[in-house]
């Protein structure tokens, strides 16, 4: 922690030792604090990432998509609920749309998931930020405190099929992709989901019409694909399939234990190579609002330099930079 008033730091380190001690008796009020300061000042709050890392990897983590309006989080919410009846000690990181005003979260999934809430499942709303790697840093630094907080099962919801969704794939032990006949999917979506991501492919609202002729499509294009996902029919309304998605969900990650230290070294290579991106960005952002950037842009608008030879020039300077690193 780096801080210039000597008084402040002391403090504020004593408050975070607290938190770190607080969070390993399961404390929700030291969870929600220790994530917020992870998510807003990772740099800042390093200790609790060094206290988490022993514990990192000793929870299943269950990553859930599917385009909005699926029934993500309802099905999330009965799922989580049979868990904790079975024992586990669940919690769910929502990854929602960015508020363009305040750059928080929207929190549209914890009103959603109240019953859950209510049965003692611990629920947070992480919101995407634009950074490289970003949604995968809050994430992957969330579910390192869940973990050392004592939750076994870590639900991430997030919304799409798109390189979000992709990043997520490679931090969670096992991916389900969720679709329903009226959400107006397109073929597309739905193959990226399958093809890209989909560990587990679940059609929702199985009680609406068109449902069984989304189910038999899907089934038929996993013929033609590289992936072999369980195809499930679902409906939290008329509690059709649940049993079973729980079921395929523990068999899929039992079968992935032994697999479990690889992928998190993998997950691991991602997120050093994020925080260095990340650096680097930061570095290139610095030099281009530069007095001698203007200088060079001018030079090419006269003629006297390409834009190639521009990019040579920063890429110099910025390259002395990142040295200091």
């Amino acid at each position: 922690m780096n801080c210039g008033n000597q008084i402040y730091c002391t403090f504020a380190r004593r408050d975070m030792l607290n938190i770190i001690e607080s969070l390993r008796r399961g404390d929700r009020r030291s969870v929600a604090r220790a994530i917020s300061l992870i998510d807003n000042d990772p740099e800042g709050a390093r200790d609790i990432i060094r206290a988490t890392l022993p514990y990192a990897g000793s929870s299943h983590i269950i990553g859930i998509t599917g385009p909005a309006g699926a029934g993500k989080s309802s099905l999330i919410n009965v799922l989580a609920m049979k868990m904790a009846q079975d024992g586990q000690h669940p919690a769910v990181l929502a990854v929602d749309p960015t508020s363009h005003i305040t750059g928080g979260a929207i929190l549209g999934d914890r009103v959603r998931m109240s019953e859950s809430t209510d049965s003692g499942v611990y629920i947070r709303s992480i919101a995407s930020r634009g950074a490289t790697g970003a949604v995968s840093a809050s994430l992957r630094n969330g579910i390192r405190i869940l973990e050392y907080a004592g939750y076994d099962t870590i639900i991430i919801e997030s919304v799409g099929a798109g390189q979000t969704e992709v990043d997520i794939s490679s931090i969670v032990d096992v991916t389900a992709v969720v679709f329903n006949p009226h959400t107006g999917d397109s073929i597309q979506t739905i193959k990226a989901g399958i093809t890209e991501i989909g560990d587990i492919c679940v059609i929702n609202k199985a009680d609406l019409p068109g449902s069984s002729a989304l189910y038999d499509a899907v089934r038929d294009f996993i013929g033609d694909s590289d992936r072999n996902p369980e195809v499930l029919l679902t409906s939290v309304k008329d509690n059709i399939g649940m049993d079973n998605l729980a079921q395929t969900l523990m068999s899929v990650l039992k079968e992935r234990e032994a697999m479990k230290s690889r992928r998190r070294a993998t997950s691991l290579q991602g997120e050093i190579k994020d925080i260095i991106l990340n650096k680097v960005r930061k570095r290139i952002d610095i030099v281009m609002e530069g007095k001698d950037v203007q200088m060079v842009i001018d030079a090419v608008m006269q003629g006297k330099m390409d834009p190639y030879d521009a990019a040579s020039h920063i890429g110099h300077d910025i390259m002395e930079d990142v040295k200091k690193l």
